[in-house]
């Protein structure tokens, strides 16, 4: 049977400094993007005029209703489904230089919309639901309920890390999950992607797999340190992450597939998120092996305790001769 990586020895920890500055470089070109162009809310956060609408021609797509907004000038406006296939929900945004949604402006928007639809599909193929204004509240309270999410998954996380392994394995966990984020947002800023709640789920799933990822290696290091007691830390880490490459490569490469399947053919609605979350993967797959154990080492060096072996770390790695990284 094929092995992928059976043997590997490569030495990923000694080329930390080059992640760091890849990672340094992707940083500061997202905080360009952000500070030329803003953050790219959606509907949701922004507030707008949310119009239902049923079609009474089952021939009729959410890609038609589309083209019938954009042909009108009504332009960044979101459709999906509810109920049934035949009804459809049509966020409207604000007109520029609206500060909040009123009435007036729900039914104005909805009266354009109204007017888009007849004068592409016909009078008689849709019926018209109303419209009802959403408020940015409504946003501000997403927006923080998104941030609390992303808060306590670090939360739990780290409590988890610190029980199962110990405080610094925790720590270099939490801040090879913090670069993913960063990384992730930054690249919504370069694209200019819209900040909807799909967006945010996919930011919430990437925060899942690559703590995920880094947690697989991490207790390939704690398996290690009572397997191979006399090794330096350095060399140790470099076993444990060569070891676990084979899971590391093929379950981002097999996710990634699922998403590219989504991005090729899924359609406009779900594109961004297919976007978000081939990025994501491919970052928590760097990360877990590039960012997640120099960080250990970083945070070992500086805080040396004792490990599984009765010893301190940083003494051990100085004082014990070091064997291969690999078998």
């Amino acid at each position: 049977m094929l092995r992928l990586f059976e043997h590997a020895n490569y030495d990923f920890l000694g080329v930390r400094r080059y992640a760091y500055a890849l990672t340094g470089g992707l940083a500061l070109i997202g905080l360009a993007a952000m500070a030329v162009r803003g953050v790219n809310y959606s509907i949701e956060f922004t507030g707008g005029t949310l119009v239902q609408v049923h079609t009474t021609d089952p021939a009729i797509q959410i890609g038609d209703l589309r083209s019938a907004l954009t042909d009108y000038g009504i332009s960044g406006a979101e459709l999906s489904t509810f109920g049934t296939s035949s009804d459809f929900a049509i966020r409207v945004p604000l007109e520029s230089g609206t500060v909040a949604p009123t009435e007036a402006s729900a039914q104005l928007a909805a009266r354009r919309v109204d007017s888009a639809l007849t004068a592409r599909l016909g009078p008689n193929r849709y019926t018209p639901l109303g419209g009802q204004a959403i408020s940015p509240k409504v946003g501000k309270e997403l927006r923080t309920k998104a941030l609390i999410a992303i808060l306590l998954s670090f939360g739990v996380t780290l409590v988890y890390l610190a029980l199962r392994f110990e405080w610094r394995f925790a720590l270099a966990t939490i801040a090879a999950t913090a670069h993913d984020i960063a990384l992730t947002i930054a690249f919504i800023a370069v694209m200019h992607l819209e900040i909807s709640l799909v967006i945010i789920a996919a930011v919430l799933t990437i925060v899942g797999y690559s703590m995920n990822d880094t947690i697989v290696v991490f207790d390939r290091v704690r398996e290690n340190l009572h397997k191979y007691k006399r090794q330096q830390f350095l060399a140790l880490l470099n076993r444990s992450v060569n070891e676990t490459l084979p899971r590391t490569v093929l379950t981002g490469g097999t996710t990634i597939v699922a998403i590219l399947a989504l991005l090729l053919f899924g359609g406009i609605v779900i594109r961004p998120f297919s976007m978000v979350m081939l990025f994501g993967i491919v970052l928590g797959t760097f990360s877990s092996i590039f960012i997640a154990s120099p960080v250990l080492l970083a945070i070992e060096r500086r805080w040396p305790g004792e490990d599984v072996r009765g010893t301190k770390t940083l003494e051990s790695s100085r004082t014990q001769p070091a064997p291969a990284s690999a078998d």
